[in-house]
């Protein structure tokens, strides 16, 4: 449901949806493709697993980031400490931020 909601606040911002990924095997396949991504978002906890392998490969990509977390800055790894968090829940103008925050680091 969630994934969902997610897709439709982005459809509403004007984004093209690649994905969802539901599991980390996916989320990678997709990170590590050579399908074009102008930014992610990434559940912190993907399916009870954490997401930092994906991050890594988009980071290798040079793909910007958003990590969306109820836990804030302080469940992520030092290395992700600069990409932006979206705290949960969240609304559509938190999301829209985040992404603008993501795409100028």
């Amino acid at each position: 449901m969630i994934a969902m909601l997610l897709e439709d606040m982005l459809g509403d911002l004007g984004c093209e949806v690649v994905g969802p990924a539901y599991a980390l095997g996916p989320a990678l396949e997709l990170a590590s493709s050579e399908a074009p991504i102008d930014v992610a978002i990434l559940d912190v906890n993907l399916a009870g697993r954490p997401v930092y392998e994906v991050a890594d490969a988009l980071r290798a990509r040079q793909v910007p980031m958003v990590f969306s977390t109820g836990y804030g800055q302080n469940g992520l790894r030092e290395i992700d400490r600069n990409v932006p968090v979206l705290g949960k829940p969240f609304r559509a103008t938190e999301l829209a931020e985040a992404l603008q925050a993501a795409l100028q680091v």
